[in-house]
């Protein structure tokens, strides 16, 4: 299977002759199109590793890192044309793996890539784990599509799982009904309303297994939100 690449380069040229030199090594690629919706772009793409430009339109990189962090261990490659060492550091303590400066070569990119490849997933991994969101004890695991808190595991649906991580994703934002319908229906215009509240309802029912209450609220007038109302 393939190993994909999340690029988050808001210089098209520069993003594109990425994309054709990683698609030479056998890797597949995908280009950020959104840069207000990093999260939710890679949420959807799920990769084994991002490429993260600094400077990017409205947020940073340190901004989306962090947003990753919280629901994804993928590994993170910061290229930046600052070549500042507390540029260095920060990208580190936000949660990067490594740091590569521009202008660069594009071997010597590739080099660090495939070892860190390697090191997570490969001949030096020192062990396959669970692509997993964990919030003050409430657990997500993408792959199974499970909840877990305090040793109790919950089955989803694939409505409930895709809810569930929006929210986890998005701790204290209202999430609209037109975000959330456009999330679980590909046409929402033909999908009642009332569908909707009847998925976050049964959401809620399963928190509630797992000793959560009340943590998604909803907002009069816009939507839902998550806020945590649990502890370890």
């Amino acid at each position: 299977m393939k190993k994909k690449v999340y690029i988050v380069e808001d210089d098209p040229k520069l993003a594109n002759l990425l994309k054709i030199h990683m698609e030479k090594y056998d890797y597949e690629v995908a280009l950020a199109r959104d840069f207000n919706q990093i999260t939710l772009e890679f949420g959807k793409v799920n990769p084994h590793l991002v490429l993260l430009d600094i400077n990017l339109p409205r947020f940073d990189g340190f901004y989306w890192c962090r947003q990753i962090r919280t629901i994804s261990n993928c590994p993170i490659i910061f290229i930046s044309a600052r070549d500042g060492e507390m540029d260095q550091v920060m990208a580190i303590e936000h949660g990067g793996d490594d740091y590569v400066t521009k202008p660069f070569n594009f071997d010597v990119l590739m080099a660090k890539v495939r070892g860190i490849m390697r090191r997570v997933y490969g001949e030096y991994a020192s062990g396959k784990f669970p692509n997993i969101i964990e919030i003050q004890g409430l657990s997500l695991n993408l792959e199974a599509m499970e909840a877990e808190k305090n040793g109790k595991t919950l089955p989803l649906t694939k409505k409930e799982f895709l809810l569930l991580h929006e929210f986890m994703g998005k701790i204290n934002q209202v999430l609209t009904r037109d975000h959330l319908l456009e999330l679980l229906w590909d046409d929402q215009h033909f999908v009642d309303d009332n569908t909707l509240s009847v998925n976050v309802t049964r959401l809620r029912k399963k928190l509630q297994v797992l000793g959560i209450e009340h943590a998604i609220q909803t907002v009069r007038g816009a939507g839902y939100k998550m806020q945590i109302t649990w502890g370890d």
